[in-house]
């Protein structure tokens, strides 16, 4: 069987045409899920026992079940209450993007949340120690040494957790939003043509990943001054090292 190239171009125009809406899912559940997170990692290393059981509870919950379920539950479920229906935010509920939204940040914020905490834990506490020797506390303490070090930590994981979100947009066709999995569905149910199509979505999915990947590697790099040593101070590193002699007998 043979590639049929013109299918193949048009299917790739109309799949990137549904690209800004996967991109759009992407951006605003990983903001809005970092947000949370923010706080649910706050209230995880709280002394408050009361605050740590709540954000553990929610934890347990959104990475107990999946993502699937959590999606049908906040777009059909909720809808079932007429204090809901009534309600402000209403439609905001109604609307299938914005319960895809919420789900996907609800869901990515109890994982950034395991992975936040674990990177103010990687924190040393020598560091932390030094730096409040040099009269830095509260949220100076908390800006230039506790966050650049976490998140630096934290940023490996967190950016698995990334690439995962993006293909989990792809679930967000199941409540009709028709991003990039969504049309490709359509196209599938008006051609027969299953292998073409969903070869066209992989492939934007891999290269959606590849450039996210890269940034990352970029940020990575960027947030570790260790590894970007200039050359010339390593050349002047070994000027200044005292040279060693070996005397042959």
């Amino acid at each position: 069987m043979g590639l049929d190239f013109p299918f193949l171009l048009d299917t790739m125009e109309r799949l990137i045409a549904a690209l800004p809406l996967t991109l759009a899912l992407f951006a605003l559940s990983i903001t809005f899920g970092a947000c949370l997170a923010v706080g649910l990692t706050a209230m995880r290393v709280s002394r408050y026992k009361l605050l740590d059981r709540i954000a553990r509870a929610y934890v347990f919950v959104f990475r107990g079940s999946p993502l699937l379920i959590q999606m049908f539950l906040v777009y059909y479920g909720i809808a079932q209450f007429p204090a809901v229906r009534h309600s402000i935010a209403w439609p905001l509920l109604r609307d299938p993007f914005s319960c895809a939204v919420i789900s996907l940040a609800l869901c990515t914020a109890a994982y950034a949340t395991e992975i936040f905490r674990g990177g103010l834990l990687a924190v040393p506490p020598a560091q932390i120690e030094a730096a409040r020797a040099c009269g830095m506390s509260g949220f100076l303490l908390l800006r230039r040494v506790i966050a650049p070090i976490a998140l630096r930590r934290a940023l490996p994981a967190y950016s698995t957790e990334m690439i995962l979100m993006v293909k989990s947009t792809s679930l967000a066709s199941i409540i009709t939003v028709t991003e990039v999995s969504g049309v490709a569905q359509r196209i599938i149910a008006q051609t027969y043509r299953t292998m073409e199509v969903f070869l066209c979505a992989a492939l934007i999915y891999l290269l959606i990943n590849f450039v996210l990947a890269r940034l990352i590697a970029w940020l990575e790099h960027a947030l570790s001054p260790d590894l970007r040593t200039p050359p010339v101070a390593l050349i002047a590193a070994g000027a200044a090292a005292p040279i060693e002699t070996t005397v042959l007998h």
